[in-house]
């Protein structure tokens, strides 16, 4: 978690974002609870274009590539299951300034009004 935000006081003219905490339970196939994931999420709506990001980009994959993949897993035989296609944008440095508040289970009894300064991208963000 250090690695991605620094903590203090927020400049008086700073959006700040909102955060929350997204859990999920990964299972085996037949059911058996597998392990517990948890991420921290941005609630980017309340973003502003301009003060906390300039543009907005999706990834996208061709259909070459898509069909690249599937010939060659049916020439070597393989199953194939799942296609993950992974986003590009997230961990990535941040050249905006984003203040989020404090993750709720994170937070500073001592500076309650104190924001984290994303340093790196986090889901949620435009």
């Amino acid at each position: 978690m250090s690695q991605y935000l620094a903590i203090g006081t927020p400049p008086t003219d700073c959006n700040i974002v909102g955060c929350k905490w997204v859990f999920r339970v990964k299972r085996h196939a037949n059911g058996s609870i597998d392990r517990f994931k948890a991420k921290l999420v941005a609630k980017g709506f309340n973003q502003r274009p301009g003060l906390d990001y300039k543009e907005t980009f999706s990834t996208v994959v061709k259909l070459v590539t898509i069909q690249t993949v599937l010939t060659i897993a049916v020439m070597q035989g393989w199953s194939l299951r799942q296609l993950d296609v992974n986003n590009a944008f997230l961990h990535r440095h941040l050249t905006e300034k984003v203040y989020v508040k404090q993750p709720f289970g994170f937070r500073n009894p001592k500076h309650p009004d104190y924001v984290c300064c994303l340093t790196k991208a986090i889901y949620g963000l435009k």
